[in-house]
């Protein structure tokens, strides 16, 4: 999980709308486009870079692919947060 990856998914207001509404619950990649006024292609690519960063996940249910948070990334990236900023503190 490269930390470039991480900062480039949540430096879009998109994914991070995305990311604010699977922390409540699991979508479908249909659920979440109905929420936008963007493309289905644009939704997609949004949703594989959250993918790609290690952010969601995805399962196939039936004919369905359902999304949801992947909380240890988010922990991890608190955590490098909180380190850097204790850090910067003892200079």
């Amino acid at each position: 999980m490269p930390l470039d990856a991480l900062f480039k998914a949540l430096g879009d207001e998109t994914r991070r709308e995305i990311l604010k509404m699977l922390a409540k619950k699991e979508m479908t990649a249909g659920e979440i486009a109905n929420v936008f006024n963007q493309s289905w292609p644009t939704i997609s690519h949004h949703l594989k870079i959250l993918k790609e960063s290690g952010l969601i996940s995805d399962e196939k249910k039936g004919l369905h692919t359902i999304f949801t948070l992947n909380t240890t990334v988010f922990s991890i990236v608190y955590s490098y947060i909180l380190f850097r900023k204790v850090n910067s503190n003892k200079n």
